[in-house]
């Protein structure tokens, strides 16, 4: 069993697309090159039939684990996360001590993580050192660089 994950609804969906598509799209584009490779002769020498059949198995361990996710995937509700502390989908304010730049992160899943629409894991080193923390606390966090103090300045959902 797999580790359970949790997951905005959006990004839930998102998931559902992503397997659909596989499911659908991607297994007839590899069964074209599978069928266009069969038809150039002799499969026993034939680079292009067993690189098609390579990628055929690596498309389906795609599927399986994304599956698997899926599977253990569970939608957090929003309206239940409890603000007084950081947990997963807060919305955190936090001040960098040392040179006092506030930035504003969603902890997320590892899977809908992305740095650049401000949503980071909850796996990663800041996202795990934020985790219970309360507005007005400092989190310590090792990061390869060192260690970073961040102060908690709001925490919404």
């Amino acid at each position: 069993m797999g580790k359970i994950s949790y997951y905005t609804e959006e990004g839930l969906n998102r998931l559902k697309a992503e397997l659909v598509d596989l499911k659908t799209k991607g297994r007839a584009a590899i069964a074209r090159q599978i069928a266009e490779a069969r038809d150039k002769g002799d499969l026993s020498e034939n680079a292009e039939y067993d690189a098609a059949k390579d990628a055929q198995g690596l498309h389906e361990l795609k599927i399986s684990k994304l599956e698997e996710v899926l599977s253990n995937a569970r939608i957090l509700d929003e309206s239940t996360i409890d603000t007084s502390q950081v947990s997963v989908l807060s919305k955190v304010k936090i001040k960098n001590k040392k040179n006092g730049a506030e930035m504003t992160y969603m902890l997320v899943s590892e899977e809908e993580a992305d740095l650049k629409s401000g949503r980071i894991s909850v796996g990663s080193p800041i996202g795990k050192g934020l985790l219970g923390k309360r507005i007005g606390e400092t989190a310590e966090i090792k990061v390869p660089a060192g260690v970073l103090e961040f102060e908690v300045i709001d925490i919404a959902r």
